[in-house]
C-alpha cells in the first residue's frame, strides 16, 4: 500500500469522528440556547474528536476491521456523554 493510499485510509477512518465532533456541539448550542456554560466551540470539538477517534481506534482493535455499527454506536454515546459533561447538563 502506497503513502497516498495509507493517508486516504486514515482520513476515511477519522471522517465519522470529525463529523460527529462538529455536529454535536452545534446542536448542543441550539438545544441548550441561553443556558451558557461549557468551553468554547473549538475546545468542545477537540475533546469530542479525541474521544470519538479513541472509540473508533478501540473498535478497530477489538473487531479487527473498521465500520462496525457497534463502534459507531459507542462513538455517538461517548461523544454525547462528553458533551453532556462539558455543558454541565446535570446542573440544568
Amino acid at each position: 500500500m502506497g503513502i497516498l493510499n495509507t493517508v486516504n485510509q486514515l482520513l476515511n477512518l477519522a471522517a465519522p469522528a470529525f463529523a460527529v465532533a462538529v455536529l454535536v456541539p452545534v446542536f448542543a448550542r441550539l438545544m441548550l440556547a441561553g443556558k451558557g456554560g461549557g468551553p468554547v466551540f473549538w475546545a468542545q470539538f477537540a475533546i469530542n474528536f479525541s474521544a470519538c477517534l479513541a472509540v473508533l481506534l478501540a473498535g478497530l482493535w477489538f473487531w479487527g476491521q473498521d465500520g462496525k455499527m457497534g463502534t459507531y454506536l459507542a462513538m455517538v454515546l461517548v461523544c454525547a456523554s462528553s458533551q453532556w459533561a462539558m455543558q454541565r447538563a446535570w446542573k440544568v
